[in-house]
């Protein structure tokens, strides 16, 4: 692709709106950069310390964008501490940054709590990572540990530490470190308009279904997703008035809370495997996201 018409197409991507009245925001120079299309879209961003200099924004969607003018929380704060700080992946959006210092709020005015320990939210400028998740690329996505934080860990004790199981039975049920902590600290986060989902092991939502008195609406942002038993995967919606960032579908109606009952009775009585048509192809691998498979705007946050 030619320089120009990158520029062109890059400089339409990184508009921002303010107000409802769209601004564009100046490019830097990429004269003599070319950004290799072809490479592999997770060595590339994987290869970033710091954060793009440009206006916050949020492109793409959660499992295929970046992250522009990204925030680094603060590896200690008065109600957080930062996990596996060797990660560097505790970079975000503001607003999600601005959740994430809410949130620890009110985890320390929980019996028993200090405040949260925050796991993985994006790297520097968002993008497919190295290794593990296949989301958190807009700078969104926030991995909360569900044990209460004690903080005061030191940077050795926090790659050390091991988050705390809250599963039995393969997440069927929640065992017996879950507590009214863990429900008041979903609801908060599922309360919080800011946020979009989130993902929890099935038992903990048939749970908090059971428990959950009064206003119920909250529930139906708590989605059932394997593995999420040590922690729970909060997910914004995009900031107001983002340009180029992709929400996902719309949750379906209800609670949600017969749908996690469903994941539960399938783990305990899993139903038989489904016949195998033996002339259909082998499934294919899932291909590794190269830069061009991104929006065009990430070339320029790369390039920056």
């Amino acid at each position: 692709m030619r320089l120009s018409l990158l520029l062109a197409a890059a400089a339409l991507a990184l508009a921002s709106c303010g107000g409802g009245t769209e601004r564009t925001v100046p490019l830097p120079s990429m004269a003599g950069v070319e950004v290799n299309q072809s490479a592999l879209a997770k060595t590339m961003f994987g290869a970033k310390n710091l954060a793009a200099p440009l206006p916050a924004a949020a492109y793409g969607g959660y499992s295929r964008g970046c992250l522009a003018g990204g925030q680094q929380l603060a590896d200690t704060g008065p109600t957080w501490q930062s996990m596996r700080l060797s990660r560097n992946r505790n970079w975000a959006h503001p607003t999600t940054i601005d959740f994430v210092q809410d949130l620890s709020r009110k985890a320390a005015s929980l019996p028993g709590s200090n405040g949260l320990y925050v796991g993985d939210m994006s790297q520097p400028r968002g993008g497919p990572m190295l290794s593990g998740h296949a989301s958190h690329q807009s700078g969104l996505d926030a991995d909360i540990w569900l044990m209460p934080a004690a903080l005061g860990l030191s940077r050795q004790q926090r790659e050390d530490i091991s988050a705390v199981s809250m599963q039995r039975a393969k997440g069927a049920y929640t065992n017996n470190r879950w507590s009214a902590y863990q429900h008041e600290l979903v609801k908060a986060a599922a309360s919080d308009p800011r946020v979009a989902r989130i993902f929890i092991f099935p038992g903990a939502k048939v749970q908090m279904c059971r428990d959950a008195t009064g206003d119920r609406s909250w529930l139906r942002k708590v989605r059932p997703w394997w593995g999420h038993h040590y922690h729970m995967h909060v997910r914004l919606n995009c900031p107001s008035g983002s340009q180029g960032c992709e929400n996902q579908d719309p949750i379906p109606a209800g609670d949600g809370c017969a749908d996690a009952q469903q994941w539960v009775n399938n783990i305990l009585n899993p139903p038989p495997p489904k016949p195998r048509d033996p002339n259909a192809p082998a499934p294919q691998p899932r291909r590794e996201l190269r830069v061009a498979d991104l929006p065009q705007a990430c070339q320029a946050v790369l390039a920056r």
